[in-house]
């Protein structure tokens, strides 16, 4: 863990208890007068602060500095992923995240299952571990949009990654929104809303799961 997160991280003094107390205490074993940098994944801030004491109920910091350090993608994507099994995403949400991904916005597509709803909470947990881990300094942004046509009103400059003779390697500069379909791939009427030339695919004849193509997309956009 690069950081501990804290959404009150920059104040001079914390009191940490629960989770945040359990992990210092009893996993990493911190002790008075040891350092700990802590962020709020708000303004981009690394804070130092030092233990003033530590006992089995709660944790008590000191702010000793403050340093603006941003660690994030040299450029921003984001991901309109019509929906599949919550799941799924879970299971590569943390891979996103790592990569850089600045924003996913869930799809309600024609194939897209109406019972699957994203538990926003638990993957902003799932986000926060991941940032704590990886380093990454600003929250990815999380939305959710009712259909694609609505989706496309508020992007209308999204490519489409469907197959295609256009790869996507050579739109990759052009490229700020993407669109992954859900299992099944998009309905045909779906397709007809993006111009041929906003069209990319990989150079591959194999066909990828949902989540498997967010991953591939985000790796050949980001890294």
């Amino acid at each position: 863990m690069l950081y501990l997160y804290h959404r009150e991280a920059g104040a001079s003094t914390l009191t940490l208890t629960g989770d945040e107390h359990r992990y210092l205490f009893r996993v990493r074993r911190h002790k008075a007068s040891d350092i700990l940098y802590l962020r709020n994944l708000e303004d981009g801030l690394l804070y130092r602060y030092e233990v003033l004491s530590i006992d089995k109920r709660s944790v008590i910091l000191s702010l000793l500095s403050s340093e603006e350090l941003e660690v994030k993608a040299p450029r921003p994507l984001h991901i309109g992923w019509c929906i599949i099994d919550p799941k799924n995403i879970e299971k590569v949400l943390p891979s996103l995240n790592e990569m850089g991904v600045e924003k996913i916005t869930f799809i309600y597509c024609k194939r897209s299952q109406k019972s699957f709803k994203p538990d926003f909470k638990r993957l902003e947990k799932i986000l926060l571990n991941s940032s704590q881990q990886s380093g990454r300094s600003v929250m990815m942004q999380l939305g959710i949009s009712e259909s694609l046509e609505a989706f496309l009103e508020q992007y209308p400059e999204s490519y489409l990654l469907n197959f295609s003779d256009n790869r996507l390697d050579d739109a990759a500069d052009m490229v700020e929104t993407i669109v992954i379909g859900c299992e099944g791939g998009l309905h045909t009427e779906e397709c007809a809303l993006f111009k041929p030339e906003k069209i990319v695919g990989f150079a591959t004849p194999l066909v990828l799961k949902s989540e498997s193509a967010a991953c591939a997309a985000a790796a050949k956009l980001l890294l």
